[in-house]
């Protein structure tokens, strides 16, 4: 019957320990039975070495006598309530009196138990105090002394009245070494073919051969991590009844456990390969299609995608992609699932500033800095990312590419792409998690890049400011804005170093005209006028600059072809302007002898004006076409694809762009204009102008800008009058419809 036994272990257990396992259960059971009868030492002893001939009886023989001992042994402990119990044993539970198992010791002082912390944890502790009518005051295993609950308690470990908190942790390292499941099997192999139900210390008898308190702990441990050989049959308080499960079942419940621990390993391994592929480096991360060549793996991937986009098609889906976001270490949402996929680097502990006028509907663009250890200084430029909304050649593509950019005229905003996508989704949101691709760049000292990198991110925009509010915030200088303090010193570092590198200034004055009601007959009109030198549109400006060379280095070392931007050297002889007031008086100046920039499409071209090895446009991808191109080429890099577009392709849609982006850009020129012209037209006629004299047309009638207004126009000015002079002027007329406009000079008396 032994033998049977043994054997039939291994139909359940495939993956079952080897023999000496079952030594070892053997050999700790004939040392305690030693103890207490020499009788049972008469067996020679086992020698647990393979092949070897020492051994003067069998492993099955010795089982078969020390299974026979073991029932001898337990028939005499047994205690026979009476002989009509006794003749009615045959359930599992009134084998004894179930009162006289489930007795079960009230907490005092200095017990050692068991409680459940929460739903997650279990701690062993020692019972110190009452506290209140029922509760007790414990000291856990971490020190931690704390109030529970009588129906917290799960096991009262017995034969200990006065236990040393300080003794707990080497008393569970104890219990742990005990910890091996094979003794489990063969106790419920016996209890299978009795009948008979368990306490833990009756449990803890059997296979230990001793009810000491850490053996029945040990037991305890065994049977509440179980899910396989026993059940619980009846509990009053700390203390349980346990039943051996018929072999159908634990047939099948191991069936399924070696299932659930095959796919818990093939799991563990797609997470390994999901965590290394996050890690590696954008060139070297592995191509979609190399996914897709196992089916495994590719569904794992697929599950994903559906719950990314909700469409999940079944639980199991949804189950699946659930699992692998827990393991990830990620909340179970859609967002957490699309971010995983595009390799989404969480930025979201960063201060972003998004800095645009007050107006801005689509913000494509933001800001972080920090110092390094070693004082240099690391900038984040965070762009929106609308390719994760649009590919290339799809319906809303075209229709962009249609339109080349963006149209922002004073009276209304014509975007891109769709409203709701480009002030909605694609665009930076204050407050809200936003993709973005995310440019990286640490300065050296002198302003030059030391390192750049590119990758898909998550931020979180702290500020959206407008140009006027980051200026006072800077002016302010508050401690809780370092950042932004280290952000302006980043740009003042950068001007400084394009200017040695051969940067032409060309900073002027920018007007922007808001139309309210345009259809009234008298529609309000709202004039801004900002100085490109004023210290936050300094910030931006520099910030945009090194991000465009960044990508051009970025976009070089990895050969992607993308609109490279270059500005042939001009022979400009700074110092032949010197005598020029800086501002927008020499910016005039410089920008009547520049040379048009060009674009190349394979290579980073030098840009003289901004002092740049190379330059490619990556800020507005929102608004500007060719950025969006820009993005479309990197992006696939990133994902380990090929760029969708080659760089002659990529030549031949600039060129229709282009031609688009000059039409729309002469109309915003003469809309603008005309609406200057209407407000000027709607002034006082007393009213003065500020006007700098930028050259001289013809004779006396010279080139003027209204500082007030951004506006250019002629005027006769006096004799004396010098370029770079400042006069004062009036409207005589203006007719915005005719695009005529009459300066007079006000003579001071």
């Amino acid at each position: 019957m032994a033998v049977r036994a043994v054997n039939t272990c291994s139909l359940f257990r495939p993956s079952s320990p080897p023999l000496s396992s079952a030594v070892r259960f053997f050999s700790r059971y004939q040392i305690s039975r030693c103890r207490r009868c020499p009788a049972f030492c008469s067996h020679p002893p086992l020698s647990t070495g393979y092949g070897r001939q020492t051994q003067s009886r069998t492993i099955q023989s010795l089982f078969e006598s020390v299974m026979e001992e073991l029932q001898a042994m337990r028939k005499r402990r047994k205690k026979v309530v009476s002989a009509t119990a006794a003749s009615s044993n045959t359930g599992l539970l009134n084998e004894e009196l179930l009162e006289d198992r489930l007795v079960s010791r009230s907490l005092q002082k200095g017990l050692l138990l068991e409680f459940k912390k929460d739903s997650d944890r279990v701690l062993l502790a020692v019972a110190q105090r009452p506290d209140g009518k029922k509760n007790w005051m414990v000291s856990d295993q971490n020190g931690v002394t704390s109030s529970i609950k009588p129906q917290q308690v799960t096991y009262i470990v017995p034969g200990i009245d006065n236990f040393d908190p300080a003794d707990i942790s080497d008393f569970i390292q104890k219990a742990q070494d005990n910890m091996d499941p094979s003794l489990l099997e063969f106790a419920w192999v016996e209890l299978l073919e009795k009948n008979r139900s368990v306490t833990v210390e009756e449990l803890a008898e059997i296979i230990f051969g001793s009810t000491e308190p850490l053996e029945s702990y040990s037991s305890h441990l065994l049977l509440s991590k179980d899910e396989v050989y026993f059940t619980v049959l009846e509990t009053k308080g700390s203390r349980s009844i346990y039943g051996p499960r018929s072999s159908e079942q634990v047939e099948e419940l191991v069936r399924r456990k070696l299932a659930k621990e095959a796919a818990d390993k093939e799991l563990q391994e797609f997470i390994k390969l999901l965590s290394s592929a996050k890690s590696m480096p954008s060139q070297d991360k592995p191509t979609k299609k190399s996914w897709m060549n196992e089916e495994k793996i590719w569904s794992r991937i697929e599950s994903l995608e559906a719950y990314a986009i909700d469409a999940c098609k079944n639980d199991e889906q949804r189950k699946t992609a659930g699992m692998i976001l827990k393991e990830m270490g990620l909340a179970k949402t859609a967002s957490s699932a699309a971010n995983l996929l595009i390799n989404r680097k969480n930025l979201t502990s960063l201060k972003v500033y998004a800095i645009d006028v007050d107006e801005a509907d689509e913000l494509d663009d933001a800001l972080s800095a920090t110092k390094l250890q070693d004082g240099r200084i690391k900038i984040w430029i965070h762009v929106a990312d609308p390719t994760r909304y649009v590919q290339p050649g799809s319906i809303v593509d075209r229709e962009a590419m249609r339109r080349g950019t963006s149209v922002f005229l004073p009276t209304a905003t014509y975007s891109m792409f769709p409203e709701n996508l480009a002030m909605g989704a694609m665009s930076l949101r204050q407050g809200e998690l936003c993709n973005a691709v995310t440019v990286s760049v640490v300065l050296h000292d002198d302003g030059s890049i030391a390192e750049c990198s590119v990758f898909n991110s998550v931020i979180k925009p702290t500020y959206m400011l407008t140009y006027e509010s980051a200026s006072e915030l800077l002016h302010l200088n508050l401690e809780e804005e370092a950042d932004l303090r280290i952000l302006s010193e980043a740009a003042n570092l950068r001007l400084n170093w394009r200017r040695r590198q051969g940067a032409v200034e060309t900073a002027t004055l920018e007007t922007r005209i808001k139309v309210s009601n345009p259809e009234d007959p008298e529609p309000s009109i709202n004039l801004y006028v900002e100085n490109q030198a004023d210290p936050a549109m300094r910030l931006v400006s520099e910030m945009m600059i090194l991000c465009g060379e960044a990508m051009a280095t970025f976009g070089s070392q990895n050969e992607i072809p993308l609109p490279y931007r270059g500005q042939p050297q001009s022979d400009i002889n700074l110092s032949e302007f010197a005598h020029l007031p800086e501002g927008p008086v020499r910016s005039f100046a410089l920008v009547k002898v520049m040379r048009a920039a060009e674009i190349d499409f394979r290579k980073p071209a030098r840009h003289g004006v901004l002092g740049l090895p190379g330059y490619v446009q990556f800020t507005s991808p929102i608004r500007r076409y060719l950025d969006l191109l820009a993005h479309y080429q990197v992006k696939a890099f990133l994902r380990g694809e090929p760029p969708p577009f080659s760089a002659g392709m990529l030549e031949g849609i600039a060129a229709a762009v282009n031609e688009k982006v000059r039409t729309v850009r002469k109309l915003c020129n003469s809309s603008l204009r005309y609406w200057i012209l209407e407000y000027l037209r709607r002034q006082p006629k007393e009213r003065r102008y500020r006007a700098l004299v930028l050259r001289f047309l013809k004779d006396r009638i010279a080139a003027l800008l209204l500082v007030e207004v951004g506006f250019q126009a002629s005027a006769w000015v006096s004799v004396g009058t010098q370029i770079g002079d400042e006069v004062m002027v009036k409207v005589e007329e203006a007719h915005p419809r005719d695009d005529i406009i009459f300066l007079k000079e006000v003579v001071k008396g």
